[in-house]
């Protein structure tokens, strides 16, 4: 089941008449010139767009799918753990506005890089945790970075850093759902644990 059984039916009922079942979804275009792409997994994609519109310098956040083998992989599919996808956002962001490793301060502040089995109340290799690099240098700064982190756990950081593949956006219903249905939202976050797990293991309420 993809969320606990009460936030099943939030996310049922959000979904519900919104989206055509089985549609395959289309992957994401190459960011405009002068722009750049960062794709991240930390769970359920409705809580990871928020931290990341709020930075100056990222033009814009999407929801989606990456890192699986199926063509166009459809909610269903994915939420099934059908696909070997994982969750993602995929951000936008003008690097003369924003560094990457500003992104990558904000994503580990939104995710518990110590949950091998997925995050926070949402359980699977579909919600799995990840960094996917889109050259060299991100790749260098995103394992830095997790390696920064080992100090800090006695247990292993268990998100993975590895090369982007196609990034498949998800259906509309899914994208800006912070935006669209705020109540749901914040009652799915709740329910969820998430925010009272990152002051956990961070010492700060996120959002």
């Amino acid at each position: 089941m993809k969320r606990a059984p009460l936030l099943a039916v939030l996310a049922f009922l959000s979904a519900c008449g919104l989206a055509s079942a089985g549609e395959a979804t289309k992957a994401a275009p190459p960011p405009p010139p002068g722009l750049a792409a960062a794709t991240f997994a930390g769970g359920c994609f409705w809580c990871m767009e928020p931290p990341f519109d709020k930075l100056p310098g990222v033009v814009s956040t999407t929801s989606g799918y990456t890192d699986g083998t199926v063509p166009g992989p459809t909610y269903e599919q994915v939420s099934a753990g059908r696909t070997g996808h994982t969750e993602a956002v995929r951000v936008v962001y003008d690097p003369a506005k924003v560094s990457y490793e500003t992104l990558l301060s904000t994503y580990w502040a939104n995710v518990d890089p110590v949950d091998a089995r997925g995050q926070f109340c949402d359980k699977g290799t579909q919600y799995r945790p990840g960094i996917y690099t889109h050259d060299a240098e991100q790749a260098r700064l995103a394992a830095a970075s997790k390696t920064a982190l080992t100090s800090r756990f006695t247990q292993p950081i268990t998100v993975e850093v590895k090369p982007a593949t196609a990034f498949y956006e998800a259906e509309d219903y899914h994208q800006d759902y912070y935006q669209k249905n705020p109540v749901k939202y914040r009652y799915y976050r709740f329910g969820c644990g998430r925010d009272a797990r990152l002051e956990a293991v961070w010492g700060t309420p996120k959002s």
